[in-house]
């Protein structure tokens, strides 16, 4: 393009548009929605833990079906994700500097991904305080159990050497023996037998009552019975713990997929408040009733 100019005079020409050659992300929005969505979603977990807690009963009377409290945990943990994934994206898509060299779709798309670096940004930050409080309470645990570990030691070195009930078997005697010898070594039978299917052989079903009529001057079929009473008794324990085990790993299967599902919802949902929260910023929306000036 020519211009004229008065003689002497320098011309610069420089292209119609001058748009800032920086990246699109719009970092100070993007922080400010995950401030917001960590904050929104703290204080509604705090409300609902208060919630949740009012319904257990420790002791004091009949408690809350777990079943329904799970339910209800989970549906609460769910739309307190959603909702406040949805309104970090939307306030940094309201707020979000406009580059007016796209039309409209591409903005929108923008708008989108600014939702989506928030979604990602205060998933990681709950994340990393979720671990740090796992790891302080771990830490916490381990300290009270230090004292208990160093007191058992000698009791938990015989109980997990492999040959201690094998030993046993070469020095089994029908005299009596000294109590705490005794109890010693029936542990190590029922942790023998809790190795395999939980039954204890017949062989060592005869030596405990033998032992027992020794030395606790019950007859042989008294101590035969009260033989066959703690071995039912710890078959029982095993069968509970068993069935816990159980209930804990589906429990823990469960919670997984609704932590996943929930982060999925939560990323579509803030993809789509951020890009109606750029819509209201072009269109200068103003939500009456809601924002105004008092």
């Amino acid at each position: 393009m020519t211009i004229d100019a008065p003689a002497g005079v320098a011309v610069i020409e420089t292209p119609a548009t001058n748009r800032d050659q920086s990246s699109y992300v719009d970092w100070p929005a993007i922080i400010a929605g995950i401030v917001l969505a960590s904050a929104i979603s703290l204080v509604l977990i705090s409300f609902g833990s208060a919630v949740g807690l009012n319904f257990l009963d420790f002791g004091y009377g009949k408690s809350a079906n777990p079943i329904f409290i799970g339910i209800a945990a989970a549906s609460w943990f769910l739309w307190v994700q959603v909702s406040s994934f949805m309104a970090g994206g939307y306030l940094t898509g309201r707020l979000r500097r406009r580059y007016f060299d796209a039309n409209e779709d591409e903005s929108d798309l923008r708008d989108g991904a600014h939702g989506l670096l928030v979604w990602a940004g205060a998933a990681l930050l709950g994340a990393v305080i979720a671990v740090g409080g796992i790891g302080a309470a771990a830490n916490a645990v381990g300290s009270a159990a230090s004292t208990v570990t160093t007191a058992a030691s000698n009791v938990a070195g015989d109980a997990v050497d492999p040959n201690a009930y094998f030993v046993d078997t070469l020095f089994r005697s029908n005299q009596p023996t000294d109590a705490t010898v005794a109890r010693a070594e029936a542990g190590r039978i029922f942790a023998q037998a809790a190795l395999g299917d939980g039954a204890v052989a017949a062989d060592d079903r005869t030596y405990l009552a033998n032992a027992v009529a020794a030395n606790t001057g019950l007859t042989p079929d008294e101590a035969q019975a009260r033989v066959d009473q703690v071995i039912t008794n710890v078959e029982a324990a095993r069968q509970k713990a068993i069935e816990a085990a159980r209930i804990a790993r589906n429990t823990g299967i469960i919670a997984a997929f609704l932590i996943a599902a929930s982060l999925l919802v939560s990323a579509i949902g803030a993809f789509w408040a951020a890009q109606k929260g750029g819509n209201h910023r072009d269109e200068n929306t103003v939500l009456t009733g809601v924002f105004r000036r008092f």
